[in-house]
């Protein structure tokens, strides 16, 4: 008797932990709308078996790729192809950088964006020539900058681009 009670309290904690029998089990491919099915074909062999979170982050995604204007998805699949191609090692240093950005307060979150946009509206030869500038930096000078780049005011940061893009114009 004492072991039937041990077997049934086990039986109690054990479900305990998962859901009810249909409830969170995600939705079934066959369930899916022909549009949703059309985007997400790739996952057709393997859909019942995700959790539904994943199922559910795929759907959402589905909705943005089918809201998307066609240059927007051509884009999108250069820079998915682009991440696919970059080394594992590659690709985790871009998602810690990403996790840092969001761990840093929302005012310096905004400098960050303000400062990026700024350097994609500079002219193309301008951007690859301060990107030749700062990979023939060494290690300890990036750091230096780095750490210099972050204390500054925007003002100061406008003032150190003028001074050092009309000290390159005297130097050629």
């Amino acid at each position: 008797m004492g072991s039937w009670r041990v077997v049934v309290v086990c039986m109690v904690l054990g479900m305990a932990g998962t859901p009810a029998w249909g409830e969170g089990d995600g939705v079934p491919w066959e369930r899916l709308t022909p549009e949703q099915r059309e985007v997400l074909h790739s996952f057709a062999e393997r859909w019942n078996s995700f959790p539904s979170d994943r199922q559910e982050r795929l759907l959402q995604s589905a909705e943005r790729w089918r809201a998307m204007a066609p240059d927007e998805r051509r884009v999108a699949r250069e820079r998915y192809r682009h991440w696919r191609d970059l080394a594992p090692e590659q690709r985790e240093q871009i998602l810690r950088r990403i996790r840092e950005f969001h761990s840093l307060d929302p005012a310096e979150q905004e400098r960050i964006r303000r400062t990026f946009n700024r350097f994609q509206n500079l002219p193309p030869q301008e951007r690859e020539a301060i990107k030749g500038k700062w990979r023939s930096l060494p290690p300890e000078e990036r750091r230096q900058l780095k750490e210099r780049w972050r204390t500054m005011t925007d003002e100061q940061r406008q003032e150190f681009l003028r001074e050092r893009a009309t000290g390159d114009a005297a130097t050629r």
